[in-house]
């Protein structure tokens, strides 16, 4: 196949409507405008909006117990700032250290490790991805990834969300591995969007309209920050993708057990 100058096969792949693009387990979520936002649901969800936004690869699913405590063995507790990534003395938390010495290496509990990383602060999410030469998306492109372009309230359309489609309304830290439940996948097969575990994302809390370049995507380390998605131990009531929820720093320097992460990349992924 023949291909105009910068593009990528994945793209061409996209275009023609043979499937979601994918590569190293993320996915392509091309250029374009989409509704952010609801007119019906809580008021900083309005005004449903037009955003534009960028290509972006997505994280298909939430960064692992296992994959986190790779990441504290190389980088340690804190962030340069002195900020802790990990509750480490929290009971809630899936990765520990393996033996009783100081220096023994942390490794994720046995059963959890494939299970979404909880307890991770925004500044461990932030700098887990910085790691891996990525980025915490922001509200809009998480919204985008979860939702498309065609206004849908779940990402697998408009029905209401059962076990199949999502992990939710169960028992306190009772989290599962992001990748039992492919029929609740967004249009671009990004999995485990609603339920499980919240997320993290970049962006500062501030009313909509959504505009990036407003200073809501500012690098300030007292920043209050959006959270998006819901939880394993959310209602079905409380599942949408347009929901808001947001930390001021004091909830941006813990973690959480119903919060985790997922990494996003402006760089093309297509050839690899």
């Amino acid at each position: 196949m023949r291909m105009a100058r910068g593009l990528t096969l994945a793209t061409v792949w996209l275009w023609l409507g043979a499937c979601p693009a994918g590569a190293d387990g993320v996915m392509l979520i091309q250029a374009g405008a989409f509704w952010m936002g609801s007119d019906t649901d809580a008021p900083d969800e309005q005004p449903l909006h037009r955003v534009f936004v960028r290509n972006f690869w997505i994280e298909r699913h939430k960064v692992t117990n296992r994959e986190f405590a790779v990441f504290l063995n190389a980088r340690g507790l804190k962030s340069p700032e002195g900020e802790d990534y990990f509750d480490w003395d929290d009971a809630d938390g899936r990765i520990h250290r393996a033996g009783d010495r100081a220096d023994a290496p942390w490794t994720a509990d046995r059963g959890f490790e494939e299970h979404p990383a909880v307890e991770v602060s925004w500044f461990g999410a932030r700098d887990y991805c910085l790691w891996r030469g990525r980025r915490l998306p922001t509200e809009a492109e998480w919204e985008k990834a979860a939702r498309g372009d065609d206004q849908r309230r779940y990402p697998w359309g408009s029905e209401p969300p059962t076990p199949e489609r999502a992990i939710y309304g169960r028992a306190y830290n009772a989290t599962a591995s992001g990748d039992g439940r492919p029929a609740g996948a967004s249009p671009y097969d990004v999995q485990d969007m609603l339920g499980n575990l919240r997320e993290w994302t970049s962006s500062e809390y501030r009313p909509y309209p959504y505009r990036a370049d407003d200073g809501r995507e500012n690098t300030r380390r007292d920043s209050t920050r959006v959270v998006r998605g819901a939880s394993h131990d959310d209602p079905a009531e409380s599942l949408r993708v347009t929901r808001r929820r947001h930390y001021e720093h004091r909830g941006l320097a813990r973690g959480h057990h119903f919060l985790g992460f997922r990494c996003t990349t402006s760089e093309d992924l297509g050839g690899r």
